[in-house]
Protein backbone atom coordinates (compact mmCIF):
# COMPACT_ATOMS: atom_id res chain seq x y z
CA UNK A 1 0.00 0.00 0.00
CA UNK A 2 1.22 3.47 -0.71
CA UNK A 3 -0.13 6.73 -0.13
CA UNK A 4 -0.35 9.90 -2.00
CA UNK A 5 -0.18 13.07 -1.03
CA UNK A 6 -1.25 16.15 -2.84
CA UNK A 7 0.16 19.27 -1.82
CA UNK A 8 -1.87 22.19 -3.22
CA UNK A 9 -1.23 26.40 -2.81
CA UNK A 10 -4.37 27.89 -3.63
CA UNK A 11 -5.55 31.16 -4.09
CA UNK A 12 -6.58 32.53 -0.41
CA UNK A 13 -9.36 34.00 -1.84
CA UNK A 14 -10.59 31.52 -3.56
CA UNK A 15 -10.90 28.74 -0.77
CA UNK A 16 -14.75 28.31 -1.23
CA UNK A 17 -13.78 27.20 -4.46
CA UNK A 18 -11.12 24.88 -3.48
CA UNK A 19 -13.20 23.27 -1.16
CA UNK A 20 -16.18 22.40 -3.57
CA UNK A 21 -13.44 20.77 -5.76
CA UNK A 22 -12.62 18.88 -2.74
CA UNK A 23 -15.77 17.55 -2.20
CA UNK A 24 -16.56 16.49 -5.68
CA UNK A 25 -13.13 14.66 -5.41
CA UNK A 26 -14.34 13.55 -2.40
CA UNK A 27 -17.13 10.99 -4.71
CA UNK A 28 -15.05 10.31 -7.23
CA UNK A 29 -12.20 9.53 -5.94
CA UNK A 30 -13.14 6.29 -4.05
CA UNK A 31 -15.94 5.82 -7.59
CA UNK A 32 -12.60 5.08 -9.67
CA UNK A 33 -10.74 3.05 -7.06
CA UNK A 34 -8.81 4.97 -4.57
CA UNK A 35 -9.06 4.67 -0.58
CA UNK A 36 -9.96 8.23 0.10
CA UNK A 37 -8.39 9.83 3.21
CA UNK A 38 -9.45 12.94 3.08
CA UNK A 39 -9.00 16.62 1.57
CA UNK A 40 -7.12 19.53 3.96
CA UNK A 41 -8.23 23.16 3.38
CA UNK A 42 -6.32 25.97 5.46
CA UNK A 43 -7.96 26.60 8.88
CA UNK A 44 -5.71 28.29 10.96
CA UNK A 45 -1.30 29.42 10.18
CA UNK A 46 -1.00 29.49 6.24
CA UNK A 47 -3.93 30.46 4.03
CA UNK A 48 -2.52 29.06 0.94
CA UNK A 49 -1.89 25.54 1.50
CA UNK A 50 -4.05 22.49 1.18
CA UNK A 51 -3.53 18.95 0.78
CA UNK A 52 -5.52 15.42 -0.68
CA UNK A 53 -4.06 11.85 0.98
CA UNK A 54 -5.18 8.63 -0.41
CA UNK A 55 -4.22 5.06 -0.58
CA UNK A 56 -3.56 2.68 -3.37
CA UNK A 57 -2.15 -0.76 -3.65
CA UNK A 58 0.77 -0.09 -6.01
CA UNK A 59 2.12 2.46 -8.67
CA UNK A 60 0.52 0.27 -11.36
CA UNK A 61 -2.70 0.63 -9.13
CA UNK A 62 -2.73 4.31 -9.27
CA UNK A 63 -1.86 4.31 -13.25
CA UNK A 64 -4.98 2.37 -13.38
CA UNK A 65 -7.29 4.81 -11.49
CA UNK A 66 -5.83 7.97 -13.06
CA UNK A 67 -7.04 6.59 -16.18
CA UNK A 68 -10.13 5.94 -14.79
CA UNK A 69 -10.52 9.50 -12.92
CA UNK A 70 -9.36 10.73 -16.10
CA UNK A 71 -12.35 9.13 -18.31
CA UNK A 72 -15.05 9.83 -14.93
CA UNK A 73 -17.38 12.80 -16.21
CA UNK A 74 -17.59 14.28 -12.52
CA UNK A 75 -13.41 13.59 -12.74
CA UNK A 76 -13.11 15.45 -15.89
CA UNK A 77 -15.44 18.62 -15.20
CA UNK A 78 -13.65 19.16 -11.87
CA UNK A 79 -10.34 19.63 -13.46
CA UNK A 80 -12.28 21.72 -15.70
CA UNK A 81 -13.20 23.79 -13.08
CA UNK A 82 -10.16 24.09 -11.57
CA UNK A 83 -8.66 25.63 -15.04
CA UNK A 84 -11.37 27.80 -15.37
CA UNK A 85 -11.75 29.36 -11.60
CA UNK A 86 -7.70 29.47 -11.48
CA UNK A 87 -7.88 28.63 -7.80
CA UNK A 88 -4.55 26.31 -7.59
CA UNK A 89 -1.39 27.82 -8.59
CA UNK A 90 0.71 25.20 -7.84
CA UNK A 91 0.26 21.06 -7.19
CA UNK A 92 2.87 18.47 -5.91
CA UNK A 93 2.09 14.95 -5.30
CA UNK A 94 4.46 12.82 -3.87
CA UNK A 95 3.91 9.07 -2.82
CA UNK A 96 4.67 7.59 0.46
CA UNK A 97 4.43 4.10 2.28
CA UNK A 98 4.00 3.89 6.38
CA UNK A 99 7.17 2.42 7.94
CA UNK A 100 6.27 3.01 11.37
CA UNK A 101 3.03 0.29 11.31
CA UNK A 102 2.47 -1.36 14.25
CA UNK A 103 1.57 1.47 15.67
CA UNK A 104 -2.18 1.74 14.57
CA UNK A 105 -3.34 -0.99 17.41
CA UNK A 106 -2.91 1.96 19.99
CA UNK A 107 -5.43 4.04 18.19
CA UNK A 108 -7.82 1.40 18.82
CA UNK A 109 -7.89 1.50 22.90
Amino acid sequence: MITCFIRYEIDPFKREAFETYARTWGEAIPRCGADLVGYFAPHEGSSIVAYGVYHVESLAAYEAYRARLAADAAGQENYEFAKRERFIHREDRMFLKLVSAPHSSLVRR
